[in-house]
């Protein structure tokens, strides 16, 4: 690592006035883009999706589990596969600790793969995780939600993914995303938001620590770094290109 310059103390909090203004400037921004996200219109949801629970068949009505809001993780791992991606992963590991926050406070957070809920079980088991994660094997919800691609679409020159054409050789048959819905008093559902490619990365508190390190992130691609928590000690290299480098 190439050590940053060395300076005097009153130099140094001259410099870290300068940034202290970007900071806020972008404190300001985060809170304007914020309320526009706020301010998304809804799109009302017409098809009746079912997915795979530990306790049966539910609608995605149901998944709101008596709740007014739903966030959706849309965890990259297809059927077959002997384990998640190792980027969702390490999002996942996040997850837990936010939930008796996000269920007082009327927000249920699930995971949705397009795997077997068996091959999900054994997967949550061998990392520990609490979170609820359902299967959307047999619907169209992953591909409706632009985060699954058939066979057929592979075979084209793109897909549509972050909300534009994005060349095949850029993406995967799973791809990773966010997604977040509203339950009416009718019991009338609504698509209200949704974040694909390196837009969720602020779920990922550890990338948030390290971007105050004095090394950042250190990474020469994005979060190369990473392995499943339970890899560390081999560290070997994923098989599977799986951070979302996909249109960023």
């Amino acid at each position: 690592m190439q050590r940053n310059p060395v300076v005097g103390r009153e130099e140094w909090l001259e410099a870290r006035r300068a940034l202290l203004a970007k900071e806020k400037a972008e404190t300001r921004m985060r809170d304007e883009v914020r309320a526009a996200r706020q301010a998304l219109p809804w799109v009302r949801v017409e098809k009746d999706y079912v997915f795979g629970t530990p306790t049966g068949r539910k609608s995605l009505a149901e998944l709101f589990d008596g709740r007014s809001q739903l966030i959706v993780y849309h965890f990259m791992m297809g059927p077959g596969w002997s384990a998640g991606c190792d980027g969702c992963s390490f999002l996942a590991d996040h997850l837990d600790g936010t939930l008796p926050h996000l269920n007082h406070h009327d927000v249920t957070l699930i995971a949705v793969s397009r795997a077997p809920l068996s091959e999900i079980e054994t997967y949550k088991r061998r990392m520990g995780w609490r979170f609820p994660w359902v299967s959307s094997n047999g619907s169209d919800f992953n591909y409706d939600f632009n985060v699954s691609f058939t066979p057929e679409a592979m075979a084209a020159d793109t897909v549509f993914y972050n909300f534009r054409d994005t060349p095949v050789e850029r993406a995967f048959e799973e791809l990773p995303g966010l997604s977040a819905f509203y339950r009416d008093e009718t019991g009338e559902v609504f698509h209200t938001y949704s974040s694909y490619a390196r837009g969720p990365e602020e779920l990922i508190g550890t990338l948030m620590i390290l971007d105050r390190a004095p090394k950042g992130r250190n990474e020469e691609g994005t979060m190369d770094f990473v392995r499943r928590h339970d890899e560390y000690e081999a560290a070997p290299k994923p098989d599977r290109a799986c951070h979302g480098e996909a249109a960023e």
